[in-house]
C-alpha cells in the first residue's frame, strides 16, 4: 500500500538501482524510473550475475574502461526496455533512466582545464544520450557541468542535472537548461530537464558543521532547502507553455541516522515531482504500510527557518558539500575500474 499511497500523493518514485531483479520488484510496485552511477555499476558486477556479459565484453579486446562504459550502456538499456511503457503512456513526461557520464571528468586528483572537461562531457553526451529515447543524461552541478549543459540541451537530450545542494546551483543549471531548450531544433515538445537535489546529506553536514541548531531544527535543514527550491522550480516553469514538465528529483532521500525513520524523507516530500530511492527505502516504504499525504509545499514554523537562515551559511554548505561531491564521484569510478581489471584476472587469468 505504501508505495501506491506515496505516488497516489502525486510523487513519482524511481529507484536509484539498474539491477534487473530490483527494477522488476519495483515495476510491480508502481515505479515508473531509475538511475545508474558507479557503485551501483560496482555492485551488480560483484554479485557474479553479470560475468557472462564482462566475459564477452573483455573477449572483444575492450580496455578496463571501455567494459565499464559498455556494461553500463547495457545495463542502463535494459532499465529502459521495462520502464519504456511508462515513458509512452506519458508522451516523454515519465519513464526515464538516468546514465550518469564519466565522473573521473572533473577529477581532483588529475584536473583538466575546464574548456576541454567541458568540451569531453558534450562528447559524451552527444555518444551515450543521441537517439536513446527514454534515457536521461546526468550531468553534476559542478563548474565544467554547468557550462556544458546548454549545448547539451540544445542537441535535444533529456537531462538529469545532479548534486544540487543550494539555490545558487539550481539556478545556474536551470537557466542554462533554458537557454539550451530555446535551441532546440525540434522544438519544445520533447525538451524534458530535471533537477536533483540531495536531501540527507545537507542534514549529515549540519550535524558536523552547525551543532549548534536547536533540536527543532536540526535535521530539517535538507528538507527545507529542497522544498524552497521545488517551490522556486515550480514558479519558473508554470508559465513556459510546455508540453513535458520540468521537475525535481528529490535525491539522497535513504536516512543516515539510525534513529531517523526509513521514510523520513520521503514522507516529508511526498506529493509532487520525483523522489529517486535506494532499494532499501522502497522497500521499507511498502513494508510501514503508511498513508501518505501532501507535505511537499508545507515548511515547518518561522522560527525554525528563521533560525535556519541565520545559522546556516549557504555558500559554506555548497562548497563542502561539493567538495565532498565531486570526490564521491571519482572514487567509486576508479574502484569500479581495479573491479573490472581484478574480474578480467579472475575470468581469464590475466591480470
Amino acid at each position: 500500500m505504501s508505495i501506491r499511497s506515496l505516488i497516489a500523493s502525486g510523487t513519482k518514485v524511481w529507484l536509484d538501482s539498474i539491477d534487473p531483479a530490483e527494477v522488476q520488484k519495483n515495476l510491480a510496485l508502481g515505479a515508473t524510473g531509475a538511475t545508474s552511477n558507479p557503485i551501483i555499476i560496482a555492485d551488480l558486477i560483484k554479485t557474479g550475475r553479470f560475468d557472462a556479459q564482462l566475459t564477452a565484453l573483455m573477449d572483444s579486446g575492450r580496455t578496463d574502461t571501455a567494459v565499464a562504459w559498455d556494461l553500463t550502456n547495457e545495463l542502463v538499456a535494459a532499465a529502459q526496455e521495462a520502464f519504456l511503457p511508462a515513458w509512452q503512456r506519458t508522451q516523454g513526461d515519465d519513464g526515464y533512466v538516468s546514465f550518469e557520464l564519466d565522473p573521473l571528468i572533473e577529477d581532483a586528483a588529475s584536473p583538466m582545464p575546464l574548456r576541454d572537461a567541458v568540451k569531453r562531457y558534450i562528447e559524451l553526451a552527444l555518444q551515450w544520450g543521441i537517439g536513446r529515447k527514454n534515457r536521461m543524461i546526468k550531468v553534476p552541478a559542478t563548474q565544467a557541468g554547468l557550462a556544458a549543459l546548454e549545448e547539451i540541451v540544445a542537441a535535444g537530450i533529456p537531462i538529469n542535472v545532479t548534486l544540487i545542494f543550494s539555490e545558487r546551483q539550481y539556478e545556474a543549471a536551470r537557466n542554462a537548461v533554458w537557454r539550451g531548450a530555446q535551441r532546440r531544433r525540434e522544438g519544445m515538445a520533447g525538451f524534458k530537464s530535471v533537477y536533483s537535489i540531495f536531501v540527507s546529506r545537507v542534514d549529515v553536514y549540519t550535524e558536523k558543521k552547525v551543532a549548534d541548531l536547536s533540536p527543532a531544527a536540526q535535521g530539517l535543514v535538507g528538507i527545507v532547502n529542497a522544498k524552497r527550491i521545488w517551490r522556486e522550480n515550480q514558479s519558473f516553469w508554470k508559465d513556459k507553455g510546455l508540453k513535458l514538465r520540468q521537475e525535481m528529483i528529490f535525491a539522497s532521500t535513504g536516512t543516515k541516522k539510525p534513529t531517523d525513520p526509513a521514510d523520513k524523507y520521503v514522507a516529508a516530500l511526498a506529493g509532487s515531482d520525483i523522489q529517486t530511492n535506494p532499494p532499501a527505502t522502497n522497500a521499507a516504504v511498502e513494508t510501514l504500510g503508511k498513508v501518505y499525504t501532501r507535505q511537499v509545499d508545507i515548511l515547518p514554523p518561522r522560527a525554525v527557518l528563521d533560525e535556519i537562515d541565520a545559522k546556516v551559511d549557504q555558500k559554506k554548505m555548497e562548497e563542502t558539500l561539493m567538495d565532498e561531491g565531486t570526490k564521491k564521484f571519482a572514487d567509486p569510478q576508479h574502484a569500479l575500474l581495479k573491479l573490472i581489471s581484478e574480474k578480467r584476472g579472475a575470468l581469464h587469468g590475466v591480470k
